[in-house]
């Protein structure tokens, strides 16, 4: 087994030496330690907001070509060592490493699309209602952004919050999520390696009382949360209260619709992926599917045949096609909704049953549930594992009914050769990103991320939206 990583803070642009007496875990084989890591607190957020206080008048009147070229080098480094963080984030999260270094590359790309666009901030220049009055508007950074990020995607979400704030002259403080820290370090590392300047980027790792520190900070101008709702509306609250910019991205439920004229073999395939790849715990993973009547009973048939297929086991073996959850805990969540929804009458299709390999780790059966009803909890409360179910309806206007029928709003897919139908579904789904013939899971880093109802509060995430949240518009009159 490889040594444990050693991990620290990063304040003010060093590792802070600390006591470690908390450990990361592979899910694939908890006998191995991954990391030990240091348990902070509110001394720690303290002085890495100063230090992100103090480095802020400097890094945000710096020339834009100096943060490209930063983010930059760094989304270069990422890449070329992609193998080796891949490796690092599967032994860590429990992705295939296919997946791990997918993700690692995906990090890359968000860093060098940010590089662009911190030289691509723009205003305007418009004529006054008085004459020789001209006025222009331009974009100002706004100050330290707490950025609290999650354990399912820990090198792309650190990435995709961290760099428009840099990019756009925000100094940072960031906690990763408890499971993953050892990936979230690695990215600081290399930040640091390609030349931020110390006290820009800060991470502080710990438990619910950092987040909660970084919440409660007076001189935090802004946060951006991607979690569980309970903690997300706890984190909205903080901000409210004090007035501080909040941004929230808090799961989903994400409905995949299939018509009678769907490509059944397409079908399927777009419902494997979009439910059960990355072990299902993407927030915008498909885990109700909506069958109309005609093909139901095809279509389950088909699923539940590639669904048993898969192979679960070590995420770094090449022959294994979906990993172990992430912890205990979550393993325990999927086991027990399936327990929930065949209490409701839910049927297991194929699944369900707890997996013994042979080296001991928090593995899922991917799990298939048909029969189910719109009202059932395994309906409207997020899982976050390899579990999906079906509920069969007549018609299209029923599965629309259905699909939006839920608190959450993330992302809402369609299998169909209907244009009419594609249409429709595009414009009246109550979600904030829509997919017609394509898996709810798996999007863009150049466009904006985000849903609609309980799944997003604030401004979008990703893309030529991020300026938006991290940026401030001041308007200028001169005579």
């Amino acid at each position: 087994m490889t040594e444990p990583l050693e991990l620290s803070h990063w304040i003010d642009g060093q590792r802070v030496a600390a006591e470690r007496p908390s450990e990361s875990l592979n899910p694939s084989d908890t006998r191995e330690i991954v990391a030990r890591t240091p348990d902070g607190g509110v001394a720690e957020v303290n002085a890495a907001v100063a230090a992100a206080r103090a480095a802020f008048p400097a890094w945000s009147e710096a020339s834009p070509e100096v943060r490209s070229d930063i983010l930059d080098r760094a989304g270069t480094l990422v890449m070329e060592r992609r193998e080796a963080l891949g490796r690092l984030l599967s032994r860590e999260e429990g992705k295939t490493l296919a997946e791990g270094i997918g993700e690692t590359v995906r990090a890359g790309r968000v860093l060098k699309y940010f590089a662009g666009e911190a030289l691509r901030v723009h205003g305007r220049n418009l004529a006054s209602v008085r004459p020789g009055v001209e006025i222009q508007t331009y974009r100002q950074a706004v100050g330290v952004f707490g950025l609290i990020t999650p354990w399912n995607f820990p090198i792309a979400i650190p990435a995709w919050k961290a760099a428009p704030a840099l990019a756009f002259g925000n100094t940072v403080v960031m906690k990763p999520a408890g499971p993953t820290p050892a990936t979230a370090e690695a990215l600081v590392a290399i930040l640091h390696e390609a030349g931020l300047p110390n006290g820009v980027l800060n991470l502080v790792i710990g438990r619910g009382r950092v987040g909660q520190a970084i919440v409660d900070h007076p001189d935090v101008d802004g946060l951006s949360f991607t979690g569980s709702q309970g903690v997300g509306a706890g984190v909205a609250a903080g901000a409210v209260k004090r007035q501080a910019r909040v941004q929230l991205e808090m799961g989903g439920k994400n409905p995949l619709i299939v018509l009678d004229d769907a490509d059944l073999d397409r079908a399927v395939q777009i419902a494997l992926d979009g439910s059960f790849f990355a072990t299902g715990q993407r927030c915008t993973a498909s885990s109700r599917l909506i069958v109309q009547d005609g093909v139901h009973d095809r279509f389950v048939a088909a699923l539940a045949e590639r669904v048993a297929a898969l192979r679960v086991g070590d995420a770094l073996d090449p022959e294994t096609q979906m990993g172990p959850a992430v912890s205990e805990d979550q393993m325990e969540t999927s086991y027990r909704y399936i327990d929930i929804a065949t209490g409701e009458g839910g049927r297991v299709v194929t699944g369900g049953e707890r997996l013994k390999l042979e080296k001991p780790g928090w593995y899922v059966q991917p799990t298939l549930i048909a029969e189910t009803e719109a009202g059932m909890r395994i309906n409207n409360e997020e899982v976050f594992g390899p579990v999906a179910s079906t509920i069969r309806v007549r018609s299209y206007e029923e599965a629309l009914e259905i699909a939006n029928g839920v608190e959450f709003g993330l992302s809402a897919g369609i299998v169909t050769q209907s244009l009419k139908y594609a249409r429709d579904f595009q414009r009246r789904a109550r979600a904030g990103m829509v997919m017609v013939n394509l898996p709810t899971a798996g999007v863009d880093y150049h466009v904006p991320f985000g849903g609609s109802k309980a799944s997003s509060y604030g401004p979008r995430e990703q893309g030529f939206a991020a300026v938006e949240f991290f940026t401030q518009t001041k308007t200028a009159y001169s005579a």
